[in-house]
């Protein structure tokens, strides 16, 4: 009978939760009987720290754990052959409400994470891994690999959509050529390739190896930002893994073929996602656009021909080889093969990574896998695509998740970053807030994003504080159009998206700040009173103490006022009153 083991998450968000202490924990015991090993993170971020634990053929997941719910682990489970009922998350015995989550997605890219350790090369082995990068290299020729991924529909997920396939083929008769894994993720809310690079490093080694051998290129980068070290650590482990297996290096799988790849540490700069940026950084220039053309294919680094596929593209190549073209296709959606993960984050049940078909509904992916609004409240948004996508209303979810489809409502795809919102989100000072982080970001090299971003701003920044004019709504929508077309990168081509889309779905918002002095979600300072109901204030005094500007006033057991010259509006009192007592109108 095989042994016992005992398995921890120990992803990024993981070990922010207290991963460390809780494998401290089990380490301690270990004398139990069981193997203890490490993971990455399932996907499941809502439920970290995870842990789980194999017997035989079983598997049963726990969330929220700590210190204590190990020792009921060690004690009931492992002792006594009894789940712990409250922290348990996945059991092949029984359904829980966390199942929905797992078995409504097709876990293709993230089909090892959370399921191996990603610091031992032979987990990967085990499970194919490498397999399909040695019949590549062995058994296919470049152009049969190219024309392989062509006919999958792979396209990249970066964010620009544009067929892998298509992208290789550019170089493929160049001579010296470079092949860069774009793993710069700059949005806030998105983890994806994170959570990729973490939990299964060797898959994006094994499809920059495929990639790289169908184009002819020797020498690979992957640019990484710096604020991600638990992914350039495991990264830095694989790559020279790979090396001592004959996987990575000088002639591959016995072959004549070699191939070198070094890790690139971003500083944090968001334009550097965007490929030339990307590149000139690498160069030790500053991440900065350049015009296009000539494109990166013909022109990239050090003036050479270039491919930059980003993560999640990458670590799909694998898997379409074993799988098969047509297989790859069929899964996807109309010019969109495969599936597409995503990011889910904001007012949402169940937050942490998603991965579906293309083609799926977002109503389904934020219902039926993410379990809905958080505390069961009213759905207002969805923004998709990160800070510079576009957001949605209710209506729209039955959209289908595609290029082509989100692109016709103002939204799009890009790198798969999904904000959920609520009733109590303004949609305004909601596009405010994403236009002020791609105005930080600007490089400032061209005008049109440098400026006109700033200019949008400063106008929504009136609005939310009640200096607005009518004329404002048709001033944005105008410098909006004029940026999204004479912006030198994408990232001045998208910036105003935000603005845009909340402008065509969420005027009314706008035009209650602007005509009526008045913020419908209560969020914007300047266009609130906080205010206490007296006939739900128990004088319990919670709010009171919890206030910074000690501006509520009261008798105990008695109700409370606010003191309006006083309250600077943080609004702290509003999640500290447990009877719903304090609103902001």
């Amino acid at each position: 009978m095989s042994k016992t083991k005992v398995i921890v998450g120990f992803g990024t968000c993981g070990l922010a939760a207290g991963a460390q202490a809780v494998y401290d924990k089990f380490k301690e015991n270990e004398k139990n009987g069981y193997e203890l090993d490490i993971t990455s993170c399932m996907g499941m971020c809502y439920q970290e720290p995870m842990v789980e634990v194999r017997q035989g053929d079983k598997s049963y997941v726990y969330g929220s754990v700590n210190e204590k719910v190990v020792s009921k682990i060690i004690d009931e489970h492992l002792g006594q052959g009894q789940v712990v009922e409250k922290n348990l998350v996945l059991s092949p015995d029984q359904d829980t409400e966390h199942k929905a989550f797992i078995e409504h997605q097709t876990r293709f890219v993230l089909r090892n994470c959370g399921k191996i350790n990603p610091e031992r090369i032979d987990d990967y082995i085990a499970v194919g891994g490498y397999e399909s990068a040695k019949k590549c290299v062995t058994s296919m020729k470049p152009e049969e690999i190219r024309q392989e991924i062509l006919d999958s529909k792979l396209r990249g997920r970066g964010g620009a959509g544009f067929p892998t396939g298509a992208k290789w083929n550019f170089v493929a008769d160049a001579d010296q050529k470079y092949f860069i894994c774009n793993a710069d993720e700059g949005d806030p809310g998105a983890f994806m390739d994170r959570s990729v690079l973490e939990g299964d490093p060797h898959a994006v080694l094994e499809g920059m190896i495929i990639g790289s051998f169908a184009i002819g290129a020797t020498e690979g980068y992957i640019y990484c930002r710096a604020e991600y070290p638990l992914a350039i650590k495991r990264l830095n482990i694989a790559i020279a893994r790979a090396k001592e297996k004959g996987f990575l290096g000088k002639s591959i799988f016995g072959t004549g073929f070699s191939l070198e790849i070094k890790i690139k540490e971003g500083a944090g700069a968001f334009v550097c996602g965007e490929e030339t940026a990307l590149m000139a950084s690498i160069e030790g220039k500053r991440g900065m656009p350049m015009m296009r053309p000539p494109f990166p294919a013909v022109s990239g680094l050090w003036g050479k021909p270039t491919i930059i596929n980003n993560v999640e593209t990458l670590a799909s190549v694998p898997k379409i080889i074993e799988m098969g073209a047509k297989k790859y296709a069929d899964m996807g959606f109309e010019k969109s093969g495969g599936t597409k993960v995503f990011a889910v984050t904001g007012k949402v049940k169940r937050s942490g990574l998603v991965e579906v078909p293309m083609g799926i509904s977002i109503k389904k992916l934020l219902f039926d896998i993410a379990g809905g609004v958080l505390d069961d409240k009213e759905f207002k948004a969805v923004q998709l695509g990160g800070p510079t996508g576009g957001c949605l209303p209710m209506d729209m979810l039955d959209t289908p998740v595609d290029y082509e489809s989100l692109m016709a409502t103002g939204a799009v795809v890009g790198s798969g970053g999904m904000v959920v919102a609520d009733q109590s989100t303004c949609m305004v000072d909601m596009a405010r807030y994403f236009l002020s982080f791609a105005q930080n970001e600007s490089c400032g090299k061209c005008t049109p994003c440098r400026l006109g971003t700033k200019r949008m701003l400063e106008i929504l920044e009136r609005i939310t504080e009640g200096k607005g004019k009518e004329e404002d709504i048709d001033t944005l929508l105008a410098m909006g159009d004029k940026v999204k077309k004479s912006s030198l990168c994408a990232l001045g081509g998208t910036a105003p998206n935000p603005v845009l889309t909340t402008v065509r779905y969420f005027k009314d918002e706008y035009l209650a700040h602007i005509n009526e002095k008045r913020c419908p979600a209560g969020v914007c300072k300047e266009l609130i009173t906080i205010t206490i109901d007296s006939k739900l204030c128990t004088g319990c005094e919670i709010c009171a103490k919890e206030c910074p500007q000690d501006a509520i006033k009261g008798e105990r057991k008695q109700p409370h006022e606010i003191d309006q010259d006083k309250c600077i509006k943080c609004r702290i009192c509003l999640g500290s009153c447990p009877f719903g007592a304090i609103s902001s109108e």
